[in-house]
This record gives C-alpha cells, sequence and structure tokens, in this order.
C-alpha cells in the first residue's frame, strides 16, 4: 500500500550530507528529477567529496560545500537528512526544526511510495551479508518456474543502491529486499509502517555513541518489527534471548519463524563458498525466508551455493601456490577479526594493523593466540597488536612479525604461508593511518594478490 507522500516536486529542497561514498547522490539525483529545486551541503568540502560530486555533472544542483550554514535554510522547504548526521547533536538540523522546517529521509521518501512489498533486514552483524544471500535467493526463484516466477525482485537500502529511480517500474506482487541500518529505522518510526516479512539477524551492543545507550539502539532495530501485524512474519534467531525478550516486552504480532536450525548448518556447510559459522547463520536466515515464500529447497540452494560474497567481507580472492587468500578489510573492530579467525578450520596466517580507535585487543590477543598460525601487523597499531598477543599468549604465542605498511606485511605472509594454509586480512582496526577508507585498504591486498605469476 503506497502511503501519504511528502510532497516534492517544485520545493526548494536541502539535502544534508552527499557523503564520500556517494550515500546522498541518489536522492539528489531522483529530486532533481521529480521536478524539486535542490541545494546538497556537507562538512566536508569539494576536494574531499570529489568523486562523488563527479557523480552529480550535469545536474541543477547548488552545492553548499565545507560546512552547513544556517543561512539556506531560508529557501528551504524540506530538509532531506542523510542517516549519518545525528539529528540530536547537529545545530543545523536543530535550526530546520525551530523554523518548522520538516525533515525526512531518502529511505523515507522511498517508503512512502513503494508499491510493492517489503521484506527488511536488520542486525548488528551479518545484515548486508543476509540481505545480498536473500537477492540471489529470490532473484534465482523468479527467474525459475516457482511461487516467484516472473515476480520482479529489487535489492537496496543501506546496502548501497538507492531504489527511489526503480519505483515506477515496482508492481504490488513484487518484493524488494532492503537492509536497513538503526539510523534508517529510527528515521522511519513516523511513518508506522514494517516491512511484512522482517528479518533480525542478532542483537549486539552498538553505535552506542550515536544512540546513547542500549535500550534506545535496540529500540530503533525493533523499529523493524514494531509496525509488523499478526498476518506478517518475523524472522530471528532461537538462540538470541535478549532479542526475544525485548520482543516480548514490545508485545510484537507478527508470526516468528526462527533460524540457525543444525541440520540447516550442516547442509549449508557443503556447499556454501564463504566460510565461517556466521555467514552460514546468514544463510539459514535468507534460506528461511525464501521458505516461506514457497521458493523449493534446491533453487535455494543452489542460489546459496553460488554467492561469492560481498567486497571486502571475508571475500575469496584468489588461490596461489596452493594457498588461499581472502580479504575482510570490512573488518574495522577487534570482534569482527574474532569472527574472521573463527571461520577457518585450516591453518590460519592473519594480517592485522591499521588506525588506532583506542579499541582494547585482548579478545583479538586470545583469537589469535588460540586460531592463527601466525600473526603480521602493520600500520599505528603493529606494535600494539604484537604486544599484547605476546602478552596473552603465554608458551602458546605464534609467530609474529610487524611490518610498515600492508605490502611488506603481505609479503611475509606470503613467505610464512604453505600449502593448504589460509592467508587473511582482517585488520581490526581502521584504515585512516594509511588508507582514505577500508575499500581502498581491501583494493590493494586484491590486486597485489592477484598480480602474482
Amino acid at each position: 500500500m503506497v502511503r501519504e507522500q511528502t510532497p516534492v516536486a517544485g520545493r526548494r529542497i536541502v539535502v544534508m550530507g552527499l557523503g564520500r561514498f556517494g550515500g546522498g547522490v541518489g536522492v539528489t539525483r531522483w529530486l532533481v528529477g521529480q521536478g524539486a529545486r535542490v541545494c546538497v551541503t556537507d562538512v566536508a568540502d569539494a576536494e574531499a567529496l570529489r568523486d562523488s560530486v563527479r557523480q552529480l555533472d550535469g545536474l541543477e544542483v547548488n552545492l553548499q560545500l565545507g560546512g552547513h550554514d544556517a543561512a539556506m535554510l531560508a529557501a528551504c522547504d524540506l530538509l532531506v537528512i542523510s542517516p549519518a548526521v545525528d539529528r540530536a547533536q547537529s545545530d543545523f538540523v536543530k535550526e530546520a526544526v525551530r523554523r518548522g522546517i520538516p525533515c525526512t529521509s531518502e529511505m523515507n521518501l522511498f517508503l512512502e511510495r513503494c508499491a510493492c512489498r517489503l521484506i527488511g533486514v536488520t542486525g548488528s552483524v551479518g545484515k548486508s551479508t543476509t540481505t545480498a544471500m536473500l537477492g540471489a535467493a529470490l532473484t534465482c526463484a523468479a527467474r525459475r518456474p516457482t511461487s516467484l516466477e516472473g515476480r520482479g525482485i529489487w535489492i537496496g537500502g543501506n546496502i548501497g543502491r538507492s531504489l527511489l529511480d526503480e519505483l515506477p517500474a515496482m508492481r504490488p506482487g513484487d518484493w524488494a529486499v532492503l537492509e536497513l541500518s538503526s539510523f534508517q529505522l529510527e528515521d522511519a518510526a513516523g511513518l508506522r509502517r514494517s516491512p511484512e516479512i522482517a528479518v533480525i539477524t542478532n542483537l549486539r551492543p552498538n553505535h552506542l555513541d550515536r544512540h546513547g545507550t542500549m535500550d534506545a539502539y535496540a529500540a530503533a532495530k525493533l523499529n523493524v518489527a514494531r509496525f509488523q501485524s499478526a498476518d506478517d512474519v518475523l524472522v530471528i534467531h532461537r538462540g538470541e534471548r535478549e532479542l526475544l525478550s525485548r520482543l516480548d516486552q514490545m508485545n510484537a504480532r507478527a508470526r516468528r519463524v526462527y533460524f540457525g536450525d543444525a541440520a540447516v548448518h550442516e547442509r549449508l556447510r557443503g556447499v556454501l563458498r564463504v566460510p565461517g559459522r556466521h555467514n552460514r547463520d546468514n544463510a539459514s536466515a535468507a534460506w528461511v525466508v525464501a521458505t516461506e515464500l514457497g521458493v523449493p529447497d534446491d533453487v535455494a540452494l543452489a542460489a546459496l551455493a553460488e554467492f561469492p560474497g560481498l567486497p571486502h567481507r571475508l571475500e575469496f580472492v584468489r588461490e596461489f601456490r596452493g594457498v588461499r587468500y581472502y580479504n575482510d578489510s570490512k573488518s574495522t573492530t577487534p570482534e569482527a577479526t574474532c569472527t574472521a579467525l573463527e571461520a577457518f578450520d585450516d591453518p590460519t596466517v592473519l594480517l592485522a594493523g591499521g588506525y588506532d580507535k583506542g579499541i582494547p585487543f585482548d579478545a583479538l590477543a586470545r583469537a589469535a593466540a588460540d586460531r592463527a598460525r601466525g600473526v603480521v601487523s602493520f600500520g599505528a597499531t603493529a606494535n600494539k597488536i604484537q604486544n599484547e598477543i605476546s602478552q596473552v599468549a603465554g608458551s602458546r604465542v605464534p609467530p609474529l612479525a610487524t611490518a610498515a605498511d600492508l605490502p611488506a606485511a603481505l609479503a611475509i605472509a606470503r613467505q610464512w604461508a604453505r600449502e593448504g594454509d589460509v592467508v587473511v586480512l582482517s585488520p581490526g582496526c581502521a584504515s585512516y593511518d594509511q588508507f582514505r577508507n577500508y575499500e581502498e585498504r581491501g583494493d590493494l591486498f586484491r590486486r597485489i594478490v592477484n598480480s602474482w605469476t
């Protein structure tokens, strides 16, 4: 059902947040196409945003970069706010509210206008991979003689693709699979619409710097199910006790379906290309949703078996001289590196290190001592990681080495690795000491490995 829509044609609209990765490009292009007069503002300057600005070439857009000037609110009928903006801390947003200017987001504009049915995927970990896996399974089913044959399957949201331009092609029988962040769900609560099928992969403390408390963060996540009816479906892991408790307190009405069954895990273990128990959980959630939609097991399994993984998330790069190389540059926390180490049963050489966010490395160090055959640390945290591993490992300390940068670290790992081993870049740190972002770091790893002959 299409909801009441915020009007945009002919209105003066300010888009707050273009983003280095082009997060505001899609909504800006769509607004211009709808006949709005658009001004884009960002705290970063034009040089920092050059790739995003280039995507707006040819559009009649006023760019106000390098800061948010409240003067532009004098000619603003609607403020479209990036989910990356903390509304509670932004003076610009506060001034817009004081002036009575309506505020919205790209996702809210989409949800108001989306005529097809929705599958919303959220969670603290795994939501991107689960969204992509589910999209692959449903797309495969739509091309075969199944209950979804001929249906449109649309994949977007926080996974990086704006679906606004696709709205005219969406039909009531189609399904849109949306990855939804806590920030997007917090904004969307005012629409009082939850997806017909909601998936919550898990619930762990995250983004508390933005939400303030675990209760506030959980409340935002649970908006994905808050407005579901008894005819809707909520897919969750039976082992998520805190999540189950919070859903009970909320009196969530949707029918619950559980994923993570041991028998399903064993079946997936033999077919998935992406390693690790966490990926079997992700695939299990996708399989459960596909089953709910009438997709035969063999079709869902065939699609999941072909799923290559997302870039920079335990992405298989290459096997070279009997050693498999994986790019997990998206791992920017020690916890994520622990998950990467748990994903492999074969001897593993770990590449870790980067920008120092002040996060303790004790958990990473214990995981490395227990599971890594060797650790090469690099970047600003190289010595910190090595010292932590030495302290916690005791007599089990694996071979350790430090390197000035990623190429030097990879050269050492290549020398150490033996046939049958795994080499994984899973830094456990942000990339800002030597790279613009984790993508640039992962791209360099991939280029080097693929260049070997």
